[in-house]
C-alpha cells in the first residue's frame, strides 16, 4: 500500500524524538510518537506486507524518567543534548506528572536559574532566566513547538496538552532572532497517534478547586490521526473574595501525505476569567503586618478576561535520508479586557491606602512563518549537519486604557487593617490609545560540525530586519523606526569519553523594545553579549544526566518604569549577569527517580541612567535558588505506588522593580508532598500537597505596594482513567 520510503519516514520520526523511548516501561516497546525539529509528531504507519497490511513501527527502549536525550523542538534539529555547546534542561512529562504540575510557572520552578517575576496581577506568566525577564509590556517569552507564543495577551499557560518543557540556557538569537540572552523556553505539545488512546481525569482540592480534563487520540483513517486535549478549571483562592475560571481546548491533526511528507495542524484556544490582583503591601518595607489573604482591590470590579486562539500549520518533506524541508506558520489572536483597582501609596498613617482605577481593553494579532532546509554531508573528514532558513512575522498590538488616579478630593482609599469594599472612584479618562505594528524578517544558517570523534563545533549566524510603527491616537502622533541586527554564535564541544562533554560558547543577541516613551519616542533595541562554559555528564548506564554551567551576560539599552508615569518606560542603562548552574536528573537506583537544580545568579545594574541605581540587583532574582524532587516507586498489592516530595528554595531578592528603595523579599523554602497509586494500568490516583508546612512567603513583587504572596497550603486529589 505504501512504498518503503514511508517506513523510512516513520523510522526517521522515531529517531528524532527519543522521549518516545523515555516513556516506555522497562522492557516494553515504545510506540513511535515523534516530533522532528519542532514539528508535530505521530505514530506513523509503515509499509505493510502483502494485502496492504499496515503495521506499527516500534522502538525498543528503557524508561528514562526525568531526563531526555534531545531538545528537538527548541533546537530545530535532532542533535543530542551531549553534543550541544550550551546548557539544556528538558522537563519531561514523567516529572511534570509526578509533581502534579498543571501550569508553566510550576514547571519552571523545577529548573535552575529561573525566578518568578511580577505577573501583572496574576494574568500572565512572567519569569526571568539568568536574571533577564523580557518585554515588560507582555508576559515572558516562550515558544510552543518552536513558534513564538508570548507576543500578545495569552494568559497563564495551561499544561493540558504539554508533552515536555525544553529550557535552553543562553541566547538563541542566532536561530530565532529577537529574544532574551538568558535563554529560551519551548513547550512541546502532545501529538496525534494512530493507536487509539483515551484518558479522562478529575481533580478536587482546597479552596473549592474543581478541574476536569481529557486527552483523546486515535486514527481517523490510515493516513490521518487526531488528538483532542480539553480542560476546565475553577476555584476560589486563599485571597479574600477571589474566584477564577479557566477553559482550554486544543484539537490537533496529522496527515501522512504521499511517500515522505507530513502535514500537521494544531489549534489552542483558552479563556481565563480572574480578578486583577496586585497582592499585599509592605508597610515601610515590613511584610506580614496584614494577612497574605487580604485583597486590597474592589470585588465589584469583576474579573479581567483574557482570551487567546492560536493556530499552527507545519509541513515536512523528506527528500532522502540526508535532506529534508520543513515549513510552517502560526497565527494567534489574543485580548485582555477588564477593570482593576490598584494600590498607589500608603498615607502617613501607614493604614490608609490610596488607589487608582484602570479599565484595560488590549488586543493583538501575531502572524509568523518560516521555511527551513536541513541536511547532512561530508567534506573530507568533517561531517556537517546544516540548517538554513528564513522567517518573518507581523505583529499588531492595540492598547486602550482609561484611568483615574486618586485626587485630594477623592483619594479612593481603603484601610489595609480593616478593609471596607465599595468605594467609588471619580470617572476614568483616556490615558492610553496606541496602535503598534511590528514587521520583522530574518535569514539564518547553522552548521554543526563533527571535527573528529571527540571534537564538535557549532557555527551560526542570523541577520534580522525590523520595522516598528507606533501610532499614539490620543495625541494623533506617529513614530516609525527601522532596525537591523546580525547575531553570530560559535561553540566548541570536547568529549573525552562517552560519558563526558566539555563545552564553551559565545554569542550576540538583540531584542527590539516595544512601546514608546512619555515623549512619544521609540526605544533603541537591546543588545547583548554572552559567554558560557560547562560540563555535561551522562552515566554509563544512561540513567542519569547532568550539566554544570558558568556564564557571563552583558546587555545595554534596557528599559525601566518611568517614575513620572508608570504607564511608560525609559531607557535605563546597562545590566549584566553572571553565575553558576547545576542540573541533574534521572534514576539514581531502580525505582528511585530524582531531579536536582541549583543556581547562583549575580544579576545587577552596571550603569544606571538616573532611573535605576548602578550596582542594584535585578528585582525578584535571588542570588541562590534550588529545587529537589525525589519519588521512590514500589509495589503495593497488585499495583504500584509512589511516595515522595519536592523542596524549593528561593533566596532573598530585591522587591522594587524601579530600584528606588532597598526593599527586599525574604528567602523561603516550601515543601510539596507527592503521592500516587495505580491499582492497574488504566487507573491512577494521586494526592499532592503544595506548601505542606503552610509557609508564609512572597513569590514576587513590583514595589512595596504590589507584592504577590505565595500560595498557602493546597491539597489536590486527582483521579485518572485510561481506556
Amino acid at each position: 500500500m505504501y512504498p518503503s520510503r514511508y517506513c523510512t519516514l516513520a523510522l526517521f520520526l522515531a529517531a528524532t524524538y527519543p522521549l518516545t523511548a523515555a516513556q516506555a516501561a522497562p522492557g516494553e516497546d515504545a510506540v513511535v510518537e515523534a516530533a522532528p525539529s519542532a514539528t508535530p509528531a505521530t505514530e506513523a504507519p509503515a509499509a505493510g506486507a502483502e494485502g496492504g497490511e499496515v503495521r506499527r513501527v516500534t522502538v525498543k527502549g528503557q524508561r528514562q524518567n526525568y531526563r531526555s536525550l534531545t531538545a528537538t523542538g527548541a533546537t530545530k534539529t535532532d542533535t543530542p543534548i551531549q553534543d550541544l555547546p550550551q546548557s539544556v534542561r528538558v522537563l519531561t512529562s514523567d516529572l511534570l506528572k509526578d509533581v502534579g504540575v498543571t501550569d508553566l510557572a510550576g514547571a519552571l520552578d523545577l529548573t535552575s536559574g529561573i525566578s518568578r517575576q511580577s505577573n501583572l496581577g496574576g494574568l500572565w506568566d512572567s519569569y526571568s532566566m539568568r536574571g533577564f525577564t523580557g518585554d515588560p509590556n507582555f508576559g515572558s517569552d516562550f515558544m510552543v513547538n518552536g513558534f513564538s507564543s508570548s507576543r500578545g495577551y495569552n494568559g497563564l499557560r495551561d499544561g493540558a496538552n504539554t508533552q515536555s518543557v525544553e529550557v535552553l540556557k543562553g541566547p538563541a538569537s542566532a536561530l530565532y532572532g529577537r529574544g532574551e540572552p538568558g535563554g529560551t523556553v519551548n513547550i512541546t505539545t502532545k501529538k496525534p497517534k494512530f493507536k487509539p488512546e483515551y484518558m479522562v481525569e478529575g481533580s478536587i482540592g482546597s479552596y473549592n478547586l474543581r478541574r476536569v480534563a481529557a486527552d483523546l487520540t486515535g486514527p481517523i483513517s490510515e493516513t490521518l490521526a487526531y488528538r483532542l486535549n480539553v480542560a476546565h478549571e475553577q476555584a476560589d483562592s486563599f485571597r479574600d473574595t477571589l474566584h477564577s475560571k479557566r477553559d482550554f481546548i486544543s484539537p490537533s491533526f496529522i496527515w501522512l501525505v504521499g511517500e515522505a511528507t507530513t502535514v500537521s495542524y494544531e489549534v489552542e484556544a483558552s479563556k481565563q476569567e480572574t480578578p486583577f490582583d496586585r497582592g499585599v503591601v509592605a508597610v515601610n518595607g515590613v511584610l506580614g503586618l496584614i494577612p497574605n489573604s487580604r485583597f486590597l482591590g474592589e470585588p465589584g470590579d469583576g474579573p479581567t478576561t483574557v482570551k487567546s486562539v492560536g493556530h499552527q500549520v507545519f509541513v515536512q518533506t523528506e527528500f532522502n535520508e540526508n535532506w529534508k524541508l520543513q515549513t510552517g506558520f502560526a497565527y494567534r489572536d489574543s485580548s485582555m479586557r477588564g477593570i482593576s483597582t490598584e494600590a498607589v501609596n500608603l498615607l502617613p498613617d501607614n493604614a490608609t491606602l490610596r488607589r487608582q482605577r484602570r479599565d484595560r481593553d488590549f488586543s493583538a494579532t501575531d502572524l509568523s512563518g518560516r521555511i527551513e532546509v536541513l541536511g547532512k554531508f561530508g567534506t573530507g573528514p568533517l561531517k556537517h549537519n546544516v540548517l538554513v532558513g528564513v522567517d518573518a512575522y507581523k505583529f499588531e498590538d492595540t492598547r486602550i486604557q482609561n484611568r483615574r488616579t486618586p485626587t485630594a478630593s477623592n483619594p479612593y482609599t481603603i484601610n489595609i487593617y480593616n478593609p471596607v469594599y465599595g468605594a467609588i472612584a471619580d470617572p476614568m479618562v483616556r490615558s492610553i490609545d496606541t496602535l503598534e505594528n511590528q514587521k520583522a524578517r530574518g535569514i539564518y544558517a547553522q552548521d554543526q560540525i563533527d571535527l573528529t570523534e571527540q571534537w564538535k563545533a557549532m557555527l551560526g549566524v542570523r541577520h534580522d530586519g525590523y520595522e516598528q510603527t507606533v501610532t499614539n491616537r490620543r495625541i494623533n502622533a506617529v513614530n516609525y523606526q527601522e532596525l537591523s541586527a546580525t547575531s553570530p554564535r560559535v561553540g566548541l564541544v570536547y568529549q573525552p569519553n562517552k560519558q563526558w562533554s566539555l563545552y564553551t560558547t559565545a554569542a550576540k543577541g538583540f531584542r527590539p523594545n516595544s512601546g514608546i516613551s512619555i515623549d512619544n519616542l521609540a526605544f533603541p533595541a537591546e543588545e547583548s553579549r554572552s559567554y558560557e562554559a560547562g560540563a555535561k555528564l551522562e552515566s554509563a548506564n544512561g540513567k542519569i544526566s547532568g550539566t554544570l554551567a558558568v556564564y557571563k551576560i552583558e546587555k545595554e539599552n534596557v528599559l525601566a518604569t518611568n517614575p513620572v508615569d508608570v504607564n511608560f518606560y525609559v531607557s535605563a542603562g546597562e545590566v549584566a549577569s553572571k553565575g553558576v548552574e547545576l542540573d541533574i536528573a534521572g534514576e539514581v537506583m531502580k525505582n528511585l527517580r530524582f531531579s536536582f537544580a541549583y543556581a547562583y545568579t549575580d544579576a545587577k545594574v552596571t550603569r544606571g541612567d538616573n532611573v535605576i541605581k548602578t550596582g542594584s540587583q535585578f528585582p525578584n532574582v535571588p542570588k541562590n535558588s534550588a529545587s529537589f524532587v525525589l519519588t521512590p516507586t514500589f509495589r503495593l498489592g497488585e499495583g504500584t505506588a509512589s511516595l515522595g516530595g519536592a523542596v524549593i528554595y528561593v533566596g532573598e531578592r530585591m522587591g522594587d522593580v524601579a530600584a528606588t528603595t532597598d526593599f527586599k523579599l525574604p528567602s523561603y523554602t516550601t515543601v510539596r508532598l507527592i503521592s500516587n497509586y495505580s491499582p492497574n494500568k488504566k487507573l491512577r490516583f494521586s494526592l499532592n500537597v503544595e506548601n505542606l508546612f503552610n509557609k508564609q512567603y512572597y513569590a514576587s513583587s513590583y514595589s512595596q505596594v504590589w507584592v504577590a504572596p505565595g500560595t498557602e497550603r493546597t491539597i489536590v486529589f486527582n483521579a485518572q482513567y485510561k481506556f
